[in-house]
């Protein structure tokens, strides 16, 4: 059973930073892409960043690129998104998911397995 533990989500002021990480189990997380999603208040999810099985490739949603920053460690099973210059839009739940194959994509349709997510809020 695949298993995906979000955590380093907080209260922060605007222009702080936080890291995010995501834990994975009962899949091969090397083989997968992952992703981070974030659903605001009455808003629909929506995709923020995805990396690429080997960690090579990204990509990032407009409003986080050169902000928010994804990795992965292979050898933890753990992927992470770290969020500098935090704005009060910025504020949501936060949620990692794995793909379905290697490749890095936005569609949320192609992600197979979500964890639970984790609260960013952001204060001005």
């Amino acid at each position: 059973q695949v298993q995906l533990v979000e955590s380093g989500g907080g209260l922060v002021q605007a222009g702080d930073s936080l890291r995010l990480s995501c834990a994975a189990s009962g899949r091969t997380f090397s083989n997968y892409a992952m992703g981070w999603f974030r659903q605001a208040p009455g808003k629909e999810r929506e995709f923020v960043a995805t990396i690429g099985s080997s960690g090579r490739f990204t990509y990032y949603a407009g409003s986080v690129k050169g902000r928010f920053t994804i990795s992965r460690d292979n050898a933890k099973n753990t992927v992470y998104l770290q969020m500098n210059g935090l704005k009060p839009e910025d504020t949501a739940v936060y949620y990692c998911a794995i793909k379905n194959t290697r490749w890095p994509g936005q569609g949320q349709d192609d992600y197979d397995y979500w964890g639970q997510g984790t609260q960013v809020t952001v204060s001005s």
